[in-house]
């Protein structure tokens, strides 16, 4: 056998050890990992679970149930009371009170969630733009989210609550009349849509900024070059390429407004005539101004499943666009 045909079948055996797993020095096969070290790895992350889980159990599930079982009962802030069954259900969704709750609490989730988002990425893609100081804009942008909400509601309510408000002084010099916005029920449901919609459009600013900060610019100057309109760049790269972002925004928005009490309450207290009271405004009346905690609690419960569906179709819609 020559050197060069030594060398040869030196290397095939060589790199048929290395298929099998054994080193140039090794012999054998390759012995298997143990299970004891997988088993060992098991425990250790179970051990650093389990606080997390006993803390999540205890701060949250523990009054879920409790709250669960008072929704049962006929029973008050002092005591559970008698067990009556479903019947603080059927009580909630024979009252008038509770579907007019209902309806502007859809109205409030709608307009709060698609006007921010439509208010909000307009922002986004104007500051996408070239222009002069861009980070005083964001900043000035940003206030209405960072100003505590107490701040915010008693400024709005200055606005437009009493007829020496400068607002309804400025619609009486135009000859539109003297507007008790906080006194009509319609004008209140605008007022307090529209402050939902100011409060909230800086987070979905955010949310579209950095959506659209990993959309790679050569796609609009390659959809220019084809002859693609301003439209049909938004409407075909702009849109699906934020899809996943957009969808999780709206999740995140439609918690926020279906459980937003303190701007309500701050702005309205619900009135007039509970006109502008939604779900979470109503579960609080029952339950700390009636004191009926049954009943209060079912609303809660009815606005928890409502939320819980929201947020499934949601996320279904998250997973579509993740995949696509």
């Amino acid at each position: 056998m020559t050197s060069t045909q030594a060398r040869s079948s030196s290397v095939l055996n060589g790199l048929s050890r290395a298929r099998k797993g054994v080193g140039l020095g090794g012999r054998g096969e390759k012995t298997p990992r143990p299970p004891r070290r997988f088993f060992n790895r098991t425990i250790t992350l179970a051990l650093l679970v389990i606080p997390s889980v006993v803390l999540v159990v205890l701060i949250y599930g523990y009054p879920a149930i409790y709250a669960a079982y008072q929704s049962l009962h006929n029973g008050n802030l002092v005591e559970v009371g008698e067990y009556v069954g479903l019947q603080n259900y059927s009580l909630v969704l024979h009252d008038p009170v509770f579907w007019q709750s209902v309806e502007f609490t859809a109205i409030f989730c709608v307009v709060g969630v698609f006007g921010s988002w439509a208010v909000g990425l307009a922002l986004a893609l104007l500051l996408r733009k070239r222009i002069h100081a861009p980070g005083f804009f964001k900043t000035l942008l940003l206030l209405p989210w960072v100003v505590p909400v107490v701040v915010t509601a008693t400024s709005w309510k200055w606005l437009v609550a009493t007829p020496s408000s400068p607002v309804p002084r400025i619609t009486q010099d135009l000859g539109l009349g003297q507007l008790l916005f906080l006194a009509s029920p319609g004008l209140a449901k605008v007022i307090v849509c529209v402050y939902k919609v100011w409060l909230s459009f800086p987070f979905m600013m955010l949310m579209a900024s950095a959506a659209l900060a990993g959309v790679e610019e050569e796609l609009y100057e390659a959809a220019r070059v084809d002859g693609a309109s301003s439209w049909q760049q938004f409407r075909r790269i702009t849109l699906p390429m934020i899809a996943r972002s957009t969808y999780i925004s709206w999740v995140l928005m439609f918690i926020f407004c279906i459980g937003d009490f303190q701007s309500i309450y701050l702005l309205t207290g619900g009135g007039p005539v509970q006109s502008t009271s939604t779900l979470v405004v109503l579960a609080y009346e029952t339950i700390f101004g009636n004191f009926q905690t049954g009943p209060g609690i079912a609303i809660g419960f009815m606005m928890m499943l409502v939320s819980v569906v929201v947020a499934v179709v949601l996320f279904r819609r998250i997973r579509k666009a993740a995949t696509s």
